[in-house]
């Protein structure tokens, strides 16, 4: 779980990014809870948040969050009005996470409200929506269909981030070195 952190969740970790969610296999249900609780244990003070959204099989569905990101990214413009359409009664942090675990579990499509809860732009999700996924104007860590160039300059950001804690990894650091303090 510590390679993939670092693989997809080096944003989220350096605090450029409100969100990371990435599909992780175990062997034991145990073994996934502990690893979890271990990672939350670890990261909490840091302002992480390792939540399992989702798990089929040997399968799990893991979302690395930093909540006071993602309870700014509730409040903006529009947000809420969005996230009412598909059931969210309320913008706490806490009941919208509960009621994302909830999509997942009675949805048989993919919920892709979850790009606002992954901190991508309100108009690229509703852009996604709306297009079934096609006709972006760039794709980088999500489909771009409002702000190209803005988005770019994210994408290059979170790169670069994810080159820099993989090799400081490779050489020792740990994940909780590597975690900005919120």
């Amino acid at each position: 779980m510590e390679k993939q952190l670092i693989e997809y969740c080096s944003p989220t970790l350096a605090s450029l990014k409100t969100a990371s969610l990435f599909r992780l296999s175990f062997s034991a249900k145990n073994e996934l809870d502990a690893q979890i609780e271990r990672w939350n244990r670890q990261l909490s003070e840091k302002g992480i948040s390792v939540i399992l959204l989702k798990q089929w099989d040997k399968n799990a569905l893991v979302y690395v969050c930093r909540k006071s990101h993602l309870e700014l990214d509730l409040k903006k413009e529009g947000v809420s009005e969005f996230l009412h359409r598909y059931g969210y009664e309320q913008s706490d942090v806490e009941y919208t996470l509960e009621r994302l675990k909830s999509r997942l579990k009675e949805s048989e499509e993919f919920p892709h409200e979850i790009g606002v809860f992954l901190g991508y732009p309100l108009g690229d999700v509703i852009g996604f929506i709306e297009n079934a996924g096609k006709n972006s104007k760039c794709t980088g860590c999500w489909k771009v269909y409002c702000n190209e160039c803005e988005a770019q300059k994210m994408f290059a950001r979170f790169k670069k981030c994810k080159d820099i804690y993989e090799r400081l990894w490779n050489q020792g650091r740990t994940i909780w070195q590597l975690t900005v303090a919120a």
